[in-house]
């Protein structure tokens, strides 16, 4: 359940040039110039930041700010001056929680405002050499400014502002680069786009990902959590436990049935058409990422399984 402590606003205020981003995952650019930042304090000196694109979450205190992911390039004037809201810190570290341009976008900006940027072997991988498009057109590898500096593949602390930051790397699931960020002394877990609170789930086969990697990752995410956890998800309001079960069971129900249409031989119009979201549609707020795009993308990897 949400819970805001302060909230502050942050408008339309000049941008700096920005540097070249890799590719945003949405089909079209938002107007960035009315995008607000609204801050939301997690628990003790943890904020998470919400504008467009994935949440950004912030550990603030006297050694340094870690910003957790970036959004967009465009956004990054208004998400430091967000920060400077709550914190006059320097910019220490950013990690990426996954590959994805809402949440990696604004790296170049965040190295040349000071930070340090840490993420998995894949992610720099992935920032270097992109999959094609949905066009197939090529993409466009990020610019040397945007890669992590600081890389690793197992679970690893990092120790700040008196906190345990715990990075564990999860099976592929959203992407093959997603990370469960702990901070076991605040109660708090940060995501990434492996949970959404708003929205069905989203593997990105294209980068490694994969519904069954996601049911397992929430798996790995509830056992870490216990009756109190704030949960930060990768988009949406702030969760808890409760909401990470409820994500799963919806997923493996659904894996569940659409497994059988796809064994039963049903193509996938068939399988939309017996709409196997239904028992949860009016539970799930929907928007770009609803049921037809959900069931599409488990009946691509479940019929890929079959060959």
């Amino acid at each position: 359940m949400r819970s805001i402590v302060s909230t502050a606003l942050i408008g339309l205020l000049p941008l700096a040039a920005m540097a070249a981003a890799p590719p945003a995952a949405a089909p079209a650019a938002p107007d960035y110039s009315q995008v607000q930042i609204r801050v939301t304090r997690v628990a003790g000196d943890l904020y998470a930041l919400e504008g467009q694109g994935g949440t950004v979450s912030v550990l603030a205190g006297p050694e340094g700010a870690l910003v957790i992911d970036s959004q967009f390039a465009p956004l990054s004037d208004k998400l430091i001056a967000a920060i400077r809201t709550f914190s006059q810190a320097r910019l220490r570290f950013l990690l990426n929680t996954h590959v994805h341009g809402d949440h990696t976008g604004g790296n170049a900006n965040f190295t040349k405002a000071g930070a340090t940027v840490i993420a998995r072997d894949n992610v720099r991988q992935r920032l270097r050499f992109p999959p094609p498009g949905a066009n197939g057109a090529p993409g466009t590898p990020a610019v040397a400014e945007a890669l992590p500096v600081v890389t690793f593949e197992g679970p690893t602390a990092l120790y700040l502002n008196g906190q345990t930051v715990r990075m564990t790397p999860m099976p592929a699931a959203h992407t093959d680069g997603d990370t469960l960020i702990e901070f076991p002394q605040l109660d708090v877990l940060v995501v990434g786009d492996f949970f959404r609170s708003t929205g069905y789930p989203v593997a990105d086969r294209n980068n490694g990902g994969s519904f069954r990697g996601i049911a397992d990752a929430l798996g790995v995410a509830i056992g870490k959590a216990g009756a109190a956890t704030r949960v930060v998800p990768g988009h949406g309001p702030i969760s808890n436990r409760a909401g990470l079960i409820e994500q799963r069971d919806i997923l493996l129900a659904t894996i569940d049935t659409v497994e059988k249409l796809v064994r039963s031989g049903q193509t996938v119009e068939q399988v939309l058409a017996a709409k196997p979201t239904a028992a949860f549609d009016d539970r799930v707020p929907q928007g770009a990422q609803n049921a037809e795009r959900f069931v599409r993308g488990l009946y691509t990897e479940i019929a890929a399984e079959k060959r």
